[in-house]
Formats: C-alpha cells, sequence, structure tokens
C-alpha cells in the first residue's frame, strides 16, 4: 500500500510535466500557429464577403381533417403512430407521409416551375430559368468547382457528354408514361430538395414548412407556394373517392333530367291532342307516357338529394391546413460572415497547433516505425 502511495504522486507528476511540456512545444511553434491562424483569417474573410447570402422561412401548419370528429382523431393519432383509420369510410392520409409528398418529383417539379420575382429581374420568373439562363456562379462555387471538384471537371471533359433520355413516339394519349428529366431539371431539383423540406411533431401534432433562398421576396413566395401545393395535393388524396361519387351521380342525374324533360314534353303533346280528339288510343298512350315521367321523376327527385349530399360529403371531406405560423418575408440573412469568420479562424488554429504538435512527434513515430 505504501508502494502504492509512493507510485501515485509520482504519475500525477509525469502527467503534469507532459502536459507542461504540451504548454511548452505549442508556445514554442507559436510562430507557425500564427503565420497559419492569420493565413486562414484572410480565407475567411474572403469566403465571408463572396458568399452567397440565404434567407429562411418557415411556417407551422396543424392538420385538421372536417369529415366527422372520428377523423379527425385518426389524423392526430396517427401522428402518434396509432392507426384509427381502419373501418372509416373515406381514405385517410397520415401527416406523416407529408415528408414524401414533398420530397416528390411532381411536387418539386411543381415548384422549380413557379414564378417568383428576383431582384435582378424586372418579372417574375421560375426558378428554372433563373438557374440557367440568369444567375451566374459565385466566386466560392467557382473556387470549389476547379480544386475540390477538379477530377469531376476533367472526368467531364473526357467523357463525352450523353443525350437527354426522350421517350418513343406512339401509343396513346391516355397510357400512364414515365417521367423524363432533362440534366438541367435534374440539376435544379437537387437544389429545390436542399432548400425545401418539411418536419412533423409527432408529439405536438403540427407541421413545419422550411425553405430557404436566394432572396427574401422570393423565398416568401416559394413558401406560399410550397404550402399551397402541399395543401392541393393533400385535398387531392382525400377527395378523390368522394369526387368520382359525385361525378358519377352527377352523370346520372345529367341523364335522368334530360329523360323526365322529354316525357314531359310528349305528355303536354298527348295531352293537348286528347282533348281535341277523345279516343281509346290517346288515352292509353298518354297513360303510359304519364307512368314513365311520373317513374322517372322519382328518379330524378331522388338523384337530385343524392347529388346535393355528394357535394357535401366533398366539402366535408376536404381537409385543411391551419396555419398557426404565416409565411413572412425575412428581414435578414440566415447565414452570418461573422459566423464564417469565426469558423475559418478556429480552423486555422486547429490546423496550426496540429502541425506544432505533430512536428514534435514525428521523430518518436519514426523510431518506432524503425523498430
Amino acid at each position: 500500500m505504501d508502494e502504492n502511495m509512493n507510485n501515485a504522486p509520482l504519475m500525477d507528476e509525469e502527467e503534469g510535466i507532459d502536459i507542461m511540456a504540451l504548454v511548452k512545444q505549442l508556445w514554442d511553434g507559436r510562430k507557425t500557429i500564427i503565420i497559419c491562424t492569420c493565413a486562414f483569417i484572410v480565407l475567411g474573410f474572403v469566403a465571408a464577403l463572396t458568399m452567397k447570402r440565404t434567407y429562411s422561412v418557415s411556417t407551422v401548419m396543424v392538420p385538421q381533417v372536417g369529415s366527422s370528429k372520428s377523423s379527425s382523431l385518426s389524423s392526430l393519432a396517427s401522428l402518434a403512430g396509432i392507426d384509427l383509420s381502419s373501418g372509416s369510410s373515406g381514405a385517410e392520409l397520415s401527416p406523416l407521409i407529408y415528408p414524401q409528398i414533398v420530397n416528390s418529383v411532381p411536387f418539386r417539379k411543381e415548384l422549380m416551375y413557379t414564378p417568383v420575382h428576383y431582384a435582378e429581374v424586372d418579372t417574375a420568373v421560375s426558378m428554372f430559368t433563373y438557374a440557367t439562363e440568369i444567375a451566374k456562379p459565385s466566386v466560392m462555387s467557382t473556387i470549389k468547382k476547379y480544386t475540390i471538384g477538379l477530377p469531376g471537371v476533367i472526368l467531364g471533359a473526357i467523357h463525352k457528354e450523353k443525350p437527354d433520355i426522350v421517350l418513343p413516339a406512339g401509343g396513346a394519349d391516355d397510357t400512364p408514361k414515365p417521367l423524363v428529366l432533362t440534366k438541367d431539371e435534374v440539376k435544379v431539383l437537387k437544389a429545390v430538395a436542399e432548400n425545401v423540406s418539411l418536419a412533423v411533431d409527432k408529439k405536438e401534432g403540427y407541421i413545419t414548412l422550411n425553405v430557404v433562398g436566394s432572396e427574401p421576396i422570393q423565398t416568401a413566395e416559394l413558401a406560399m407556394k410550397a404550402q399551397q401545393l402541399l395543401q392541393d395535393e393533400i385535398t387531392r388524396f382525400r377527395i378523390e373517392k368522394s369526387e368520382s361519387e359525385l361525378e358519377y351521380i352527377q352523370a346520372r342525374y345529367d341523364e335522368i333530367k334530360q329523360e323526365t324533360e322529354m316525357y314531359q314534353e310528349q305528355l303536354a303533346r298527348i295531352t293537348d291532342r286528347s282533348q281535341s280528339t277523345i279516343g281509346t288510343r290517346n288515352e292509353i298512350e298518354r297513360n303510359r307516357i304519364q307512368s314513365k315521367y311520373t317513374t322517372a321523376n322519382t328518379i330524378y327527385n331522388e338523384l337530385a338529394k343524392q347529388l346535393e349530399q355528394a357535394k357535401l360529403q366533398v366539402k366535408r371531406d376536404t381537409p385543411v391546413l391551419t396555419v398557426i405560423q404565416p409565411v413572412t418575408v425575412p428581414d435578414k440573412p440566415s447565414n452570418s460572415r461573422a459566423k464564417t469568420l469565426i469558423v475559418w479562424t478556429f480552423f486555422g488554429a486547429i490546423l496550426g497547433c496540429g502541425i506544432v504538435l505533430a512536428r514534435g512527434y514525428w521523430p518518436k513515430l519514426k523510431e518506432q516505425f524503425k523498430a
């Protein structure tokens, strides 16, 4: 036990000596650390001054379904992972599926071709037009392209550029066809996917739409369009069954209405003719047309009731996204030049310390490798 007590101070002393030696080594190499830090401060200034400013917009919504209390409960329960939609009359779309809608190619493509306002352009243009025809690459993106992305540039110059995929002609117009994108569309769609996202809060039961853009008004308009598109997609899925039933009843209603009016005109003609000519044949024909008219009119009245019920059902099944936090135009950028400068300075200091420490341990490592 005495031996352990005697060794403990030695170990503490050795650890203290190691720390002091480490500090001394850093102090001796302070010139290297200062030079490296100053170099990265200069790079940080360049990066901060040339970086592209970005603006972010967030809107908070709560999914509401107006068909019935049970459907509202099932919509809220789906956020918690509980399925209450079994046995319900209408189709339910869980809010957990909403991010998949936002990330889908048709959704992003619709956003990509939505006209928004940019400061450089007098009229509203789409993101695709702005990215491919108007926007100029930033200094940092150009540097990144010819430094980190230089291998890709070289490979792209060596290999032949593949033409865009074109579907073969022919086939019926109503036949489903796959979605084909050009290379420029793929690039812009990736940018849209990075800038537009949707988060679902399972615990609180609300969804948050986040949009990042290059200009304040453009970002706000894009967020408004994304919000409206999400509402339209949810509505389309929800009322698809109700609308198909409404279309069927409407078609049958128009058909029986035309038939009822036809029998009504025939009955009027035979009634006028019977007043001037008395005969058993006219009476029999009149009774036959009257019977058809009565049947058709009964069906017509019943279909009119069903048509109104179907219209009401479509309105009941139409979901609503209640906006808790509306879209507002951002007044300041989301990325900070000061933070960029701090990050570059910190990285330069760490790199300088690493160079100094590696320089001190390199002889020991060489000896170990030789051994």
